[in-house]
């Protein structure tokens, strides 16, 4: 179906939004594949430690492709009460959406992690850039990577808004 078949002219964008989306999506897969290989030397303790948003005060930024990624085909949890990633499972210290999981998750360095001295600096500036170029195409408003809970608070709100409307 052309642009043109479509009824109403503000369905158009949407659904090309749509393809775009889908192929950003899985272009962000091939760059977490990429990043996983990078850093295929290094072993996590796996504690969920730097999942503790508030306790860190860290979080990872994410691209519009990589929210959209994390939100496709699962309900948004609700906010935890704790402060820790809304992705969490109950007992907050399992990712449970480990394999879609963000870049900034993916690359990110606590003091207990093993493996080589040194982070494949070059790789992640690489693969960084590339992850700007798809949400560039697919947004080219969105003018940087927002906080994960900045975009959970914005979906959730929108979610509970969308209840109470009539």
């Amino acid at each position: 179906m052309s642009p043109r078949d479509w009824d109403d002219e503000d369905e158009a964008p949407r659904a090309h939004e749509t393809v775009l989306e889908a192929r950003a999506i899985q272009e962000v897969r091939v760059l977490y594949r990429q990043a996983d290989t990078a850093y295929a030397p290094f072993s996590c303790p796996a504690s969920g430690e730097c999942c503790q948003l508030a306790r860190t005060q860290r979080q990872p930024w994410l691209w519009y492709p990589e929210w959209r990624l994390l939100t496709r085909q699962r309900p948004l949890p609700p906010p935890r009460p704790d402060g820790g990633c809304p992705y969490l499972d109950a007992t907050g210290t399992r990712c449970t959406v480990y394999l879609d999981r963000p870049f900034g998750c993916r690359t990110f360095f606590c003091e207990r992690i093993r493996g080589p001295a040194r982070q494949p600096a070059e790789a992640v500036d690489t693969l960084l850039r590339r992850l700007e170029r798809i949400s560039q195409a697919v947004r080219p408003d969105q003018t940087g990577p927002r906080p994960l809970l900045e975009w959970h608070a914005a979906a959730f709100l929108a979610s509970q808004q969308e209840r109470t409307e009539p």
